[in-house]
């Protein structure tokens, strides 16, 4: 298959031949030769390149954390201005835009609704519908695939940078039909291009792709680490270490007062589909717990197909959360620019979630509603959207 950025020459849009573009990318936005998306721009006849823009972690990809703001500079390759996304501001200021004609989005989502590269791109979108500005989303594979959706949908009152419109954590979708989504509910005024990937499957994970994996930031290293995120990512939202600081972040979690064989134990009465997970011990470099011995897990999946990371992050959530109550701590905000609600109840989309596990309530109890919310947003949402049938 081939993403936009391979065939995007052939496919741009007529009326926009001779533009003048701001590009938004990160170490990921390449073609399936590993050319990174600013050279295939600055070799292109049918556009004159004028500004970068770079999302959360930098354009380069090596600001590691959440929080960590990153300032524009100039490109010393090219000469051209980078604009941080991730800094006093996480939309382009007019200033930033008034030298293009058209943005151009190619970034590698991971399919979870906490990623923060799609609320960019929303930014990116309403800006660019403020000032009048042409929209072109370069689309991508999801890794997750296209069709399995999992989570809670985003309820508006909980609206924060890991989540600006009602989805799913798990979407779905791939970046182009996201777009979409917002472009047709939000932005009716906006001029917006898609240009489509050739001989993308809905049924597809990423290594089916046949296009090279780029960490698209720099605690998502692997597929694997992919595949787990829409849960573990909620370990954002707890005193437990989430595996930033080892090798294996996402897969490996873990905090001082846990003992790996208990816990292990707990998990296995879940009776969760298609994980593994083995007692281990670990030492964060940096992040949470850095430098003290961890007791926790690491998650092997065993069948993708059958695996449910979100239920998966919210059965360890709780495992802990019942067997340590006297150590396990929801993590206090500030957390991603929202600073007075959990960082847990922005992340779950809502404070429910939450309530649930303080409540001891069933994981089967909790699935079954964030199912039906699933469902719902399916039917009535999502479905209008979806590019690639």
């Amino acid at each position: 298959m081939q993403t936009s950025l391979d065939i995007f020459q052939k496919n741009w849009p007529k009326k926009l031949k001779g533009s003048r573009v701001g590009l938004i990318v990160h170490p990921a936005s390449v073609n399936r030769k590993l050319e990174h998306a600013v050279d295939c721009f600055l070799n292109s006849r049918k556009i004159e390149l004028k500004a970068l823009f770079g999302p959360q972690h930098g354009i380069r990809g090596e600001t590691q954390d959440n929080m960590i703001e990153w300032q524009g500079f100039k490109n010393k390759q090219t000469g051209l201005p980078v604009y941080s996304l991730y800094s006093h501001t996480r939309k382009p200021e007019p200033s930033m835009l008034k030298d293009i004609d058209v943005m151009v989005i190619d970034m590698q989502d991971i399919g979870s609704r906490y990623y923060t590269f799609i609320w960019t791109m929303e930014l990116c979108m309403q800006a660019c519908d403020e000032m009048g500005k042409s929209i072109v989303v370069l689309d991508r594979p999801n890794p997750l695939g296209g069709i399995l959706t999992e989570g809670p949908v985003l309820d508006m009152s909980y609206a924060s940078f890991v989540g600006q419109r009602p989805m799913p954590i798990r979407h779905g979708m791939t970046i182009g039909e996201i777009a979409n989504y917002f472009k047709n509910e939000f932005y009716p005024s906006l001029d917006f291009h898609v240009i489509k990937m050739k001989g993308w499957k809905r049924k597809m994970w990423f290594d089916e792709t046949g296009l090279p994996w780029v960490m698209p930031s720099p605690n998502i290293p692997t597929l694997d680490a992919a595949i787990v995120y829409p849960g573990m990512c909620l370990f954002e939202g707890t005193n437990l270490s989430e595996g930033r600081g080892t090798t294996r972040p996402f897969e490996i979690f873990g905090a001082p007062f846990i003992e790996p064989d208990k816990l292990v134990k707990e998990l296995k009465s879940f009776k969760l589909y298609g994980v593994i997970f083995r007692p281990t011990y670990f030492q964060p470099t940096f992040q949470k717990h850095a430098g003290k011995l961890c007791g926790g897990a690491q998650i092997h999946v065993v069948n993708r197909e059958k695996f449910r990371p979100f239920k998966t992050g919210v059965a360890i959530i709780k495992a802990i959360h019942d067997l340590y109550p006297e150590y396990f701590q929801w993590k206090q905000p500030p957390y991603e620019y929202e600073t007075e609600k959990m960082p847990i109840d922005i992340l779950a989309g809502r404070d429910r979630l939450r309530k649930d596990i303080e409540n001891g309530k069933s994981i089967e109890h909790m699935e079954e509603w964030w199912k039906e919310q699933c469902l719902e947003f399916q039917k009535k949402v999502r479905k209008r959207f979806l590019i690639y049938k």
